[in-house]
């Protein structure tokens, strides 16, 4: 069932609470990366053409319902300001009679102050939801990094005025369905990673649907262990040795390869600096693994570079330092190789962002998800709280 879009959604002459993900990055009070600030131009801009006002509200870190200095929104509005070249009015509350006095005030762009300042945001409470929702008349939500979020500033508000999902949302909610619905085959998943609880679900998720899924990162090394070779120190969770084997009973069932290293970067610690070399993986000894090796990246590399769909969430190792950074950039290389072919590829999750950035690869993926915990829930099959309230009834 579709959601309802801003094309659904009247706007001019009215106050439109905009819920944007301005989750971002501070060092010293300054931004260190507006990507998430960039993206929500394009749905302010839109309502502002249209004659709407807008009220812009987010969540910045984790201050617990307690106002914390450092987490104030105030370097987003100057951020804002420059994007859109109009004024902002930063609110110094969020329900409170500053926000009160701005949303009433005939200021085009309002940005409220952060909302998790207020324990009822995350604990979706009626009577915050509807001090918020009092201050417009009409409600978008373009905040698909927290659509997985049952709080009141995405479902609360949603339920209680006319709601639509902003051009980001809608964006985001399109692309991701084409993995689950009609994906053009041979579709490749490639999955990293510390921790294969995170990826189970999505794993059982997938094998309904891929041909192939590459496995590096940490969470290969549980797999392994349960395909009963030996990893030394490499981090394994025990705990989910019994539940990925029924995974990888299923994938056998279902003829979905499941492709694991063969070969590792092995290290005496995860540090930078510490002693370390390529090994087959029977050669691992005590130390741990920290990125696939060469041999790996090559067979995850044909296999990426003969799809027509991809789907890329998690690094193959410790990406962020350089020594172990080569079987993601492998992994990377490929995928643009693949997207230059013209596969459909999609990167999710924070850490492949993140490491697409450092290799200054942004650009080499068909869409690159802004939402990370939210794209991988989307993909496990569930429907999330922020889609779900804007899904199209009847």
């Amino acid at each position: 069932m579709p959601v309802r879009t801003l094309d659904d959604l009247e706007v001019t002459n009215k106050r439109v609470l905009v819920r944007c993900d301005f989750n971002v990055p501070l060092k010293g009070g300054a931004i260190t990366d507006d990507l998430r600030i960039r993206a929500a131009i394009p749905t302010l801009q839109e309502i502002l053409e249209r004659g709407g006002r807008i009220i812009a509200c987010s969540h910045l870190g984790r201050p617990k319902g307690k106002f914390v200095d450092e987490l104030r929104l105030a370097p987003v509005a100057e951020s804002l300001k420059q994007l859109l070249g109009k004024d902002v009015r930063a609110a110094s509350d969020v329900v409170g009679s500053d926000a009160q006095d701005a949303c009433s005030s005939d200021a085009k762009i309002v940005l409220l102050e952060n909302l998790r300042f207020e324990p009822g945001e995350e604990a979706n409470d009626p009577a915050f939801a509807d001090a918020l929702a009092s201050l417009a008349d009409a409600y978008v939500d373009d905040a698909f990094g927290a659509a997985h979020r049952a709080h009141a500033s995405i479902v609360g508000v949603a339920e209680r005025l006319p709601a639509a999902a902003g051009l980001l949302l809608a964006d985001e909610v399109t692309k991701l369905q084409k993995l689950l619905d009609d994906p053009e085959r041979p579709f490749v998943a490639v999955l990293g990673g510390a921790k294969v609880s995170d990826k189970l679900a999505v794993i059982g998720n997938l094998l309904e649907r891929v041909d192939a899924i590459c496995i590096g990162g940490a969470m290969a090394f549980t797999l392994l262990v349960a395909r009963g070779k030996e990893v030394g120190r490499s981090l394994v969770e025990r705990g989910k040795i019994e539940a990925v084997r029924e995974v990888l009973g299923e994938a056998d069932k279902k003829d979905v390869a499941i492709l694991l290293p063969t070969d590792v970067v092995a290290a005496a610690a995860p540090e930078e600096g510490a002693a370390h070399e390529t090994v087959g993986l029977e050669e691992i000894g005590d130390r741990l693994g920290v990125d696939i090796g060469p041999r790996s990246a090559r067979a995850f590399s044909e296999t990426i570079e003969a799809a027509k769909t991809v789907l890329w969430n998690g690094p193959m190792g410790i990406f962020e330092i350089d020594d172990y950074a080569a079987g993601t950039k492998a992994v990377a290389e490929a995928i643009a190789r693949a997207t230059k072919n013209g596969a459909y590829t999609v990167a999710g999750g924070g850490d492949s962002a993140a490491a697409l950035k450092q290799l200054g690869m942004e650009d080499a993926v068909s869409h690159l998800s802004t939402g990370g915990g939210a794209s991988l829930e989307f993909l496990e099959g569930k429907d999330l709280p922020g889609v779900a309230v804007l899904r199209k009834k009847g």
